[in-house]
Protein backbone atom coordinates (compact mmCIF):
# COMPACT_ATOMS: atom_id res chain seq x y z
CA UNK A 1 0.00 0.00 0.00
CA UNK A 2 1.64 3.55 -1.00
CA UNK A 3 2.01 6.22 1.44
CA UNK A 4 -0.64 8.99 -0.17
CA UNK A 5 1.31 12.09 0.47
CA UNK A 6 -1.71 14.67 -0.19
CA UNK A 7 -3.11 12.55 2.75
CA UNK A 8 -0.61 12.40 5.14
CA UNK A 9 -0.50 16.17 4.70
CA UNK A 10 -4.23 16.92 5.72
CA UNK A 11 -4.04 14.18 8.36
CA UNK A 12 -0.37 15.42 10.18
CA UNK A 13 -2.22 19.18 10.12
CA UNK A 14 -5.39 18.21 11.72
CA UNK A 15 -3.82 15.55 13.93
CA UNK A 16 -1.62 19.08 15.13
CA UNK A 17 -4.19 21.16 16.50
CA UNK A 18 -5.98 18.42 17.62
CA UNK A 19 -2.93 17.00 19.90
CA UNK A 20 -2.99 20.94 20.97
CA UNK A 21 -6.47 20.56 21.82
CA UNK A 22 -6.00 17.27 23.79
CA UNK A 23 -2.90 17.94 25.43
CA UNK A 24 -4.20 21.44 26.95
CA UNK A 25 -7.23 19.23 27.93
CA UNK A 26 -4.98 16.37 29.77
CA UNK A 27 -2.44 18.54 31.30
CA UNK A 28 -3.88 21.96 32.53
CA UNK A 29 -5.39 20.94 35.23
CA UNK A 30 -8.40 18.68 36.81
CA UNK A 31 -10.77 20.72 35.10
CA UNK A 32 -9.58 20.78 31.73
CA UNK A 33 -9.64 17.24 31.60
CA UNK A 34 -13.31 16.78 32.67
CA UNK A 35 -14.36 19.43 30.24
CA UNK A 36 -12.72 17.81 27.45
CA UNK A 37 -13.81 14.29 28.32
CA UNK A 38 -17.18 15.52 28.64
CA UNK A 39 -17.06 16.93 25.16
CA UNK A 40 -15.43 13.61 24.02
CA UNK A 41 -18.98 11.92 25.55
CA UNK A 42 -21.58 13.92 24.30
CA UNK A 43 -19.74 13.95 21.05
CA UNK A 44 -19.10 10.17 20.53
CA UNK A 45 -23.07 9.79 21.71
CA UNK A 46 -23.91 12.11 19.14
CA UNK A 47 -22.24 10.35 16.25
CA UNK A 48 -23.32 6.87 18.10
CA UNK A 49 -26.85 7.69 18.12
CA UNK A 50 -26.75 9.26 14.21
CA UNK A 51 -25.05 5.98 13.49
CA UNK A 52 -27.52 3.58 15.28
CA UNK A 53 -30.18 5.71 13.00
CA UNK A 54 -28.92 4.93 9.74
CA UNK A 55 -28.48 1.10 11.02
CA UNK A 56 -31.88 0.58 12.20
CA UNK A 57 -34.18 3.41 12.10
CA UNK A 58 -37.37 2.12 13.93
CA UNK A 59 -35.17 0.08 16.54
CA UNK A 60 -32.77 2.81 17.23
CA UNK A 61 -33.43 4.07 20.54
CA UNK A 62 -33.61 0.50 22.34
CA UNK A 63 -30.20 -0.48 21.04
CA UNK A 64 -28.82 3.07 22.39
CA UNK A 65 -28.44 1.57 25.71
CA UNK A 66 -25.42 0.14 24.96
CA UNK A 67 -23.65 3.05 24.50
CA UNK A 68 -23.36 3.36 28.15
CA UNK A 69 -21.01 0.49 27.87
CA UNK A 70 -19.42 1.68 24.65
CA UNK A 71 -19.18 5.39 25.48
CA UNK A 72 -20.16 6.37 28.69
CA UNK A 73 -18.68 3.39 31.10
CA UNK A 74 -15.15 4.50 29.27
CA UNK A 75 -15.02 7.92 30.33
CA UNK A 76 -16.12 7.55 33.77
CA UNK A 77 -13.06 5.40 33.83
CA UNK A 78 -10.74 7.25 32.94
CA UNK A 79 -12.44 10.03 34.78
CA UNK A 80 -11.33 8.09 37.83
CA UNK A 81 -7.96 7.00 37.10
CA UNK A 82 -7.20 10.77 36.86
CA UNK A 83 -9.26 11.82 40.04
CA UNK A 84 -8.19 8.54 41.91
CA UNK A 85 -7.52 10.23 45.96
CA UNK A 86 -3.50 9.27 46.52
CA UNK A 87 -3.00 10.51 49.36
CA UNK A 88 0.98 10.67 48.50
CA UNK A 89 0.63 11.40 45.02
CA UNK A 90 0.56 14.92 43.61
CA UNK A 91 -1.42 16.34 40.62
CA UNK A 92 1.16 15.38 38.59
CA UNK A 93 1.75 12.28 39.21
CA UNK A 94 -2.22 11.71 38.84
CA UNK A 95 -2.31 12.90 35.15
CA UNK A 96 0.29 9.99 34.44
CA UNK A 97 -1.80 7.07 33.56
CA UNK A 98 -4.56 8.52 31.24
CA UNK A 99 -1.92 10.64 29.16
CA UNK A 100 -0.07 7.42 28.96
CA UNK A 101 -3.52 5.62 27.28
CA UNK A 102 -3.73 8.70 25.58
CA UNK A 103 -0.29 8.24 23.88
CA UNK A 104 -0.39 4.91 23.31
CA UNK A 105 -3.31 5.18 21.39
CA UNK A 106 -1.43 7.67 19.38
CA UNK A 107 1.57 6.01 18.88
CA UNK A 108 -0.09 3.15 17.71
CA UNK A 109 -2.21 4.28 15.35
CA UNK A 110 0.88 6.38 13.84
CA UNK A 111 3.06 3.64 13.71
CA UNK A 112 0.69 1.36 12.32
CA UNK A 113 -0.20 3.83 9.77
CA UNK A 114 3.10 4.34 8.56
CA UNK A 115 4.23 1.01 8.66
CA UNK A 116 1.27 -0.14 6.90
CA UNK A 117 1.69 2.24 4.06
CA UNK A 118 5.45 1.30 3.64
CA UNK A 119 5.57 -2.45 4.16
CA UNK A 120 1.67 -3.43 4.26
CA UNK A 121 0.98 -5.99 2.32
CA UNK A 122 -1.80 -8.62 3.66
CA UNK A 123 -4.76 -7.27 4.36
CA UNK A 124 -5.84 -7.67 8.48
CA UNK A 125 -9.35 -7.38 7.84
CA UNK A 126 -12.48 -7.21 5.21
CA UNK A 127 -13.92 -4.99 7.69
CA UNK A 128 -11.09 -2.51 7.33
CA UNK A 129 -8.62 -3.09 4.26
CA UNK A 130 -6.86 -0.16 4.18
CA UNK A 131 -5.05 -2.12 7.45
CA UNK A 132 -2.62 -4.60 6.69
CA UNK A 133 -0.84 -7.26 9.10
CA UNK A 134 2.67 -5.71 9.14
CA UNK A 135 0.79 -2.34 9.92
CA UNK A 136 -0.91 -3.28 12.71
CA UNK A 137 1.93 -5.64 13.95
CA UNK A 138 4.23 -2.64 13.36
CA UNK A 139 2.44 0.08 15.45
CA UNK A 140 1.79 -2.61 18.10
CA UNK A 141 5.53 -3.19 18.60
CA UNK A 142 6.59 0.20 18.40
CA UNK A 143 4.03 1.62 20.96
CA UNK A 144 5.06 -1.15 23.46
CA UNK A 145 8.76 -0.12 23.03
CA UNK A 146 8.20 3.80 22.80
CA UNK A 147 5.72 4.00 25.63
CA UNK A 148 7.98 1.57 27.65
CA UNK A 149 11.28 3.64 27.40
CA UNK A 150 9.32 6.94 28.06
CA UNK A 151 8.49 5.30 31.12
CA UNK A 152 11.64 3.65 32.06
CA UNK A 153 13.49 7.16 31.70
CA UNK A 154 10.47 9.77 33.42
CA UNK A 155 10.72 7.01 36.54
CA UNK A 156 6.86 6.92 36.61
CA UNK A 157 5.57 3.73 37.48
CA UNK A 158 7.39 0.40 36.69
CA UNK A 159 8.56 -0.96 33.45
CA UNK A 160 6.17 -3.99 33.29
CA UNK A 161 3.80 -1.45 34.27
CA UNK A 162 4.23 0.33 30.90
CA UNK A 163 4.83 -3.17 28.74
CA UNK A 164 1.10 -4.19 30.09
CA UNK A 165 -0.44 -0.61 29.69
CA UNK A 166 0.93 -0.22 26.37
CA UNK A 167 0.45 -3.59 25.06
CA UNK A 168 -3.13 -2.98 26.27
CA UNK A 169 -3.96 0.45 24.47
CA UNK A 170 -2.37 -1.44 21.08
CA UNK A 171 -4.27 -4.50 20.88
CA UNK A 172 -7.65 -3.69 22.39
CA UNK A 173 -7.06 0.16 20.43
CA UNK A 174 -6.73 -1.47 17.32
CA UNK A 175 -10.01 -3.88 18.08
CA UNK A 176 -12.15 -1.11 18.83
CA UNK A 177 -11.24 0.64 15.42
CA UNK A 178 -12.22 -2.44 13.62
CA UNK A 179 -15.47 -2.21 16.07
CA UNK A 180 -16.27 0.93 14.85
CA UNK A 181 -15.38 -0.07 11.34
CA UNK A 182 -17.85 -2.39 11.47
CA UNK A 183 -20.68 -0.14 12.49
CA UNK A 184 -20.06 2.56 9.70
CA UNK A 185 -19.96 -0.28 7.70
CA UNK A 186 -23.28 -1.73 8.49
CA UNK A 187 -24.33 2.53 8.70
CA UNK A 188 -22.89 2.03 4.84
CA UNK A 189 -20.57 5.66 5.97
CA UNK A 190 -17.39 6.25 5.37
CA UNK A 191 -16.62 8.12 8.65
CA UNK A 192 -18.90 8.68 11.79
CA UNK A 193 -18.89 12.67 11.73
CA UNK A 194 -16.72 15.71 10.14
CA UNK A 195 -14.90 17.00 13.49
CA UNK A 196 -11.96 16.43 11.84
CA UNK A 197 -10.46 16.00 8.05
CA UNK A 198 -8.38 13.30 7.23
CA UNK A 199 -9.35 12.08 10.25
CA UNK A 200 -13.53 11.73 10.33
CA UNK A 201 -15.66 12.74 13.54
CA UNK A 202 -15.57 11.87 17.43
CA UNK A 203 -15.92 7.85 17.18
CA UNK A 204 -13.56 7.85 14.38
CA UNK A 205 -10.78 9.48 16.35
CA UNK A 206 -11.85 7.79 19.86
CA UNK A 207 -13.01 4.32 18.88
CA UNK A 208 -9.63 2.92 19.69
CA UNK A 209 -9.53 4.67 23.28
CA UNK A 210 -13.46 3.81 24.41
CA UNK A 211 -12.26 -0.07 24.02
CA UNK A 212 -8.83 -0.01 25.43
CA UNK A 213 -9.99 2.32 28.70
CA UNK A 214 -11.51 -0.56 29.78
CA UNK A 215 -8.55 -3.20 30.09
CA UNK A 216 -6.36 -1.04 31.14
CA UNK A 217 -8.65 -0.03 34.19
CA UNK A 218 -8.49 -2.85 35.37
CA UNK A 219 -4.86 -3.46 35.83
CA UNK A 220 -4.79 -0.09 37.02
CA UNK A 221 -7.34 -1.59 39.62
CA UNK A 222 -5.76 -4.83 40.42
CA UNK A 223 -1.84 -3.83 40.20
CA UNK A 224 -1.33 -0.18 40.60
CA UNK A 225 -4.35 1.47 42.38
Amino acid sequence: MALDTQTFKTRTLTSVIFVIIMLSGLLWNLWSFIILFTLVHFGCWYEFIKLLKKMDPENYKWKSSLGLFYITLPIILIIIMRTENFQSLDDTYLKIIPCGIVFSIWINDTMAYLVGSFIGKNPLSKISPKKTWEGTLGGIILCVIVITLIGYFTKYYSVVDWVVISLFCAVFGTLGDLLESKLKRMASVKDSGTLMPGHGGFLDRFDSLLVAIPFVFVYFSLFIR
